[in-house]
């Protein structure tokens, strides 16, 4: 059998299989805590930052699809980006293009799992097909050229985009995504998780207040910041960076779980 056609078949499969596992994981996030979704929880905040907004889901899905066809060019593998990012956000656009209900798209297990499933059938093929088709000589070139195009895209351009969308979403929802977005940066090193926070949160209080779910919501995020600033060994370094000493049970913390100098 002709090699490329191998690849296309194989890619069809592999595709529909992790479309439709993404596609309804994403929509059974909607249902937690009655039905375990599959997904994270920064997926949840990008595709309510979005609104809902097929252009914006798709658009959102294309920036990160040259970064996984750059990935898969250069390093010969499919990035995380494609089933975190890419094919639930593209299917949540098809799905709703027509009908804005989210219960019957987005919400809808069975919906974004055959929907998703086609995506990843199309966007498989495409990546493995198109990255196979193209001599060794040239991928390391192509690798060279769109991997620094895709870094710029995440960072900066899509932070200042987000930062927008949340400075125009109101007083409050600018606020809290402009704090978050800083924080993010400094700890995780790209604004656009921290933005998307702040969005969510400010949007919740704006709509429901401080209630039970929007207190536990912010703890939620104040608490995913602490635990990842100490994943990274953000907090060791800021103190050397004010001049301040390391405690030693901090220091020997981060030894014993392997977290120090990251």
């Amino acid at each position: 059998m002709n090699e490329t056609l191998t690849i296309l078949l194989e890619s069809a499969v592999i595709g529909a299989l992790v479309g439709f596992g993404a596609g309804a994981g994403v929509a059974r996030m909607f249902h937690a805590p009655k039905a375990q979704g599959m997904g994270a929880f920064r997926t949840l905040g990008e595709l309510n930052a979005c609104e809902n907004d097929p252009i914006a889901h798709f658009s959102f899905g294309f920036g990160f699809f040259f970064n996984a066809w750059a990935s898969t060019v250069g390093a010969g593998a499919l990035s995380g980006d494609v089933d975190h990012r890419i094919v639930p956000h593209w299917a949540a656009s098809i799905a709703m293009i027509k009908n804005r209900n989210l219960a019957e798209t987005l919400h809808n297990p069975r919906r974004m799992a055959f929907t998703g499933a086609a995506v990843g059938v199309v966007l498989i093929s495409l990546l493995n097909t198109t990255a196979a088709s193209i001599p060794h000589s040239l991928q390391s070139v192509a690798s060279q050229v769109l991997g620094p195009a895709s870094e710029w895209l995440l960072n900066p351009v899509m932070p200042i985009i987000f930062w927008m969308a949340a400075v125009d979403a109101g007083r409050r929802t600018g606020g809290w995504g402009t704090v978050l977005g800083g924080l993010a940066h400094i700890v995780m090193g790209n604004a656009v998780p921290g933005i998307v926070l702040g969005i969510v949160v400010g949007k919740g209080i704006d709509d429901m207040g401080w209630n039970r779910i929007t207190k536990s919501l912010t703890a939620a995020v104040i608490a995913l910041f602490v635990a990842s600033s100490f994943l990274r060994g953000v907090d060791m370094e800021l103190l050397e960076q004010m001049k301040i000493g390391v405690p030693g049970w901090l220091h020997q913390l981060h030894e014993s779980t392997g977290t120090a100098g990251q």
